[in-house]
């Protein structure tokens, strides 16, 4: 099966076809770093980092780019508030993104440009925008420079909107705008602003509109083509509207597929800070551990709404421990047999035609745990040879999703202090068992067995002793 993607441009799955083969080029818009990470921050990062390995594991080779705003009209005005530079609330902000991202198994991105640092490569497309006619300064002396956008016939194109149903461009203070649809390109320094949040150009001094730094860094390091661009659901308009406009505008044939992922609700209700229900990184990182949350984030299609609710990461710990203790068993059980060495780790076809059936995660899961179901099976029956092919394709499946716990990636990972807890009550559990059937006390030990696995935690007898599972 071809892979296919949901093309946002185009409204429909469509193949996809590199333009150079063997190797993809990938723009996702990264944070701007005005305040801490949130559960929709890690959701994106991870439906991309998701379809990155699974473009690496098909044999592409990837260049993927996520940038980090790091000059913005709230950046300015959170750094005022508090009193703090904004190039420093800028990069402490920054660090936490990156650490939320790494306690969750993100890949780091091939570059991570900021916006600051190619302030020449905007201005660049600015004036290529003036010159096509498809842009102005404004004539007032401010230094505003903007694009025209009843001059681009295409505009609405992503979005499929008419220019006369759109709103008023929000990104700027409307000065000498021509239309108050059209959005800033260059934004003329102000009084009050830090002269540091200023860089000099054509029009006088000033910094950048948001939707030119993306349409700059982009190409800068993929090309005036390149393969895909994604982004939240949240940012196809204006933002990638207008990258999209400005970038065509300019001349440049821009991105081939706009790839755009669902949002996060809570308890039922779309997440925001007016509502008061945002939940945020940190917060989430100390409920569960950071495989866990990976699991829950990763769990849903990439285009769908992703749910929060109370129980959310106690479903995703039920979940991920059935792996975790397949794994566990079946390495314990092959070890010594001839069956340790035989272990081939490659995903099966239901499962590749799900990943190609534009990143279908759910039923690619679906596959997992019916692979771990059946291995289970296979060890109870002693079928050494059917437990280690099934333990290859989990261990594939796991590590193309980027959940496989056997990867020494979450074997420094702190647990969290349930799972802390669910452990060591188990493990005395089990010490008074043995104590129990060493003193031939078999009604106690049998009723410590039972106990246990009516809440879901099954206990294998071996030579070197008990084992436990949870099951869920």
């Amino acid at each position: 099966m071809t892979l296919r993607l949901y093309d946002s441009k185009l409204r429909n799955l469509v193949p996809f076809v590199p333009l150079v083969p063997g190797r993809i080029g990938v723009y996702v818009c990264g944070p701007t770093v005005q305040s801490s990470p949130h559960i929709g921050h890690l959701r994106s990062a991870l439906a991309y980092d998701q379809l990155r390995r699974w473009f690496s594991y098909t044999g592409y080779d990837v260049t993927f780019v996520r940038n980090v705003t790091d000059i913005d009209d709230k950046i300015l005005l959170n750094a005022a508030s508090s009193g703090e530079n904004w190039w420093s609330l800028a990069y402490r902000t920054e660090l936490e993104f990156t650490a939320a991202y790494n306690a969750i198994g993100v890949m780091a991105p091939t570059y991570e440009p900021r916006a600051t640092a190619s302030i020449p490569e905007m201005i660049e497309i600015i004036g290529r925008l003036i010159d096509n006619g498809y842009a102005y300064a404004a004539p007032d002396g401010t230094g505003d420079v903007y694009f025209d956008t009843p001059s681009w016939p295409q505009y609405g194109a992503l979005t499929h909107q008419k220019l006369a149903d759109m709103a008023p461009a929000t990104d700027s203070e409307p000065r000498a705008k021509r239309d108050v649809r059209d959005f800033a390109l260059w934004k003329g320094h102000k009084e009050g602003e830090p002269a540091s949040a200023s860089w000099s150009s054509p029009w006088g001094r000033g910094r950048p509109g948001w939707h030119i730094e993306c349409s700059a860094m982009s190409t800068k390091y993929l090309g005036a083509q390149f393969d895909i661009h994604g982004g939240g659901l949240d940012l196809r308009f204006p933002h990638h509207e207008n990258e999209l406009a400005q970038s065509h505008a300019a001349g440049d044939p821009f991105a081939n597929y706009w790839l755009h992922n669902g949002l996060v609700s809570v308890a039922g209700q779309k997440m925001s800070k007016s509502l008061g229900n945002s939940v945020f990184a940190a917060e989430l990182l100390s409920q569960a551990r950071p495989l866990v949350i990976r699991y829950y984030l990763g769990a849903a299609h990439y285009r769908s709404t992703l749910e929060f609710h109370d129980g959310a990461l106690a479903e995703a710990e039920a979940a991920l421990s059935r792996i975790e203790g397949f794994l566990e068993r079946a390495v314990r059980r092959l070890e010594g047999t001839r069956f340790a060495s035989s272990t081939v780790e490659l995903v099966p076809d239901d499962f590749r035609e799900a990943m190609d059936d534009d990143l279908s995660v759910p039923q690619a899961l679906g596959v997992l745990h019916e692979a771990v179901r059946t291995g289970n099976a296979a060890l109870d029956s002693e079928d050494f040879a059917e437990a280690a092919r099934l333990l290859g394709q989990v261990i594939a499946m796991t590590s193309v999703l980027g959940i496989n716990p056997l990867d020494p990636q979450w074997a420094s990972a702190d647990q969290s202090s349930t799972g802390q807890a669910l452990s060591s009550l188990v493990d005395r559990l089990l010490e008074d068992r043995e104590t129990a059937r060493k003193a031939r006390d078999f009604a106690t030990a049998d009723r410590i067995r039972d106990e246990l696995g009516q809440a879901g935690i099954t206990i294998e007898d071996t030579s070197t002793g008990a084992h436990w599972s949870f099951d869920g």
